[in-house]
């Protein structure tokens, strides 16, 4: 016997008496072919007042449509009792405060100590089977909110407000040196460092990577940012922000010489406030619509403790 997740529901406003099924199920639910094929094919995927109905039939007003998924699990991804700080949970998503140092997905070589695997386990105990579906990543240093779909459908509509540049998603930084702008964009390309392809760098050949900043507070040596992606390529905040002459505090890759691995003793550039054992990056807040509810929701994480040390250092 199958098992599936809490359905979905539309209802048929009069205006719409006499579409087909399958306008509705595309054009009004947002389903993806992909995935309208594979609910075809399952015996409860789509229902019309609570029956089986082909996509080709036409609907009244009223009708309540329905589409189910069935119940998945990640199999290859150990449950592990580890600190998992729930921002909010429903049927359909999972939002949570990741801690830096936190890898989001299992890695050849690293198959525990990630999200997943904090993940997998809370939905083990609460009885539940949930296939790991982070909707975006973050860096293993970088702190903050991560939304994790818990079924394909809302997977698949958060990631199309992504391309549709539909979502909210700020960040907070601590960067080297005094912005003097309150507020500035930056439109700079770009693509992998042809010596070094695990590192990114602005290149007029590169992919469009648009951010924009607003000074939060500046202090003596350093200054705490808030950006707003528009894009999202691979490490674009702090490749922006080093091409701005700013790069962040604690970042060993795209930060000054002056910066240093933890435990070390400190530069004189360092002066500004104690060490980072990794780069002040976080997310401080993800909005977008709520693909259950179809209402726009917004989540925050306040800044973590290590950057917040920083800043009461230089006060």
């Amino acid at each position: 016997m199958m098992n599936y997740y809490s359905p979905l529901t539309y209802v048929v406003p009069p205006d719409e008496e006499g579409f087909y099924l399958k306008t509705i199920l595309q054009n009004r639910m947002g389903l993806s072919r992909k995935l309208l094929s594979r609910l075809k094919l399952t015996e409860q995927g789509i229902t019309v007042n609570g029956k089986r109905e082909y996509i080709s039939i036409k609907v009244n007003g009223g009708d309540v449509i329905e589409i189910r998924m069935q119940e998945e699990e990640s199999e290859d991804i150990l449950p592990q009792d580890l600190p998992l700080e729930i921002l909010y949970e429903d049927e359909h998503l999972l939002i949570v405060n990741k801690e830096s140092g936190m890898i989001v997905h299992p890695t050849h070589g690293h198959y525990l100590n990630t999200v997943a695997n904090a993940a997998v386990h809370h939905w083990k105990e609460r009885g539940e089977n949930v296939r790991f579906r982070p909707v975006h990543r973050l860096d293993q240093e970088t702190s903050g909110v991560l939304a994790i779909a818990k079924n394909p459908y809302v997977h698949q509509q958060i990631s199309e407000q992504m391309i549709a540049h539909s979502i909210t998603k700020e960040y907070l930084a601590i960067v080297h040196g005094t912005v003097a702008e309150d507020r500035g964009t930056i439109d700079a390309p770009i693509d992998r460092d042809p010596e070094q392809p695990h590192v990114r760098i602005v290149t007029p050949s590169g992919y469009r990577a648009v951010t924009h900043y607003e000074t939060v507070r500046r202090y003596d040596g350093i200054t705490l940012v808030r950006l707003m992606l528009e894009t999202g390529r691979t490490h674009q905040i702090r490749v922006h922000m080093k091409h701005l002459g700013h790069p962040l505090l604690g970042d060993k890759m795209y930060g000054p010489e002056a910066d240093f691995a933890a435990g070390e003793a400190p530069g004189a550039d360092d002066a500004a406030g104690p060490a980072l054992a990794r780069q002040a990056l976080h997310a401080y807040r993800l909005g977008f619509v709520h693909p259950g509810t179809r209402e726009r929701v917004e989540f925050t994480a306040p800044l973590p403790a290590d950057m917040q040390a920083v800043l009461d250092a230089c006060e």
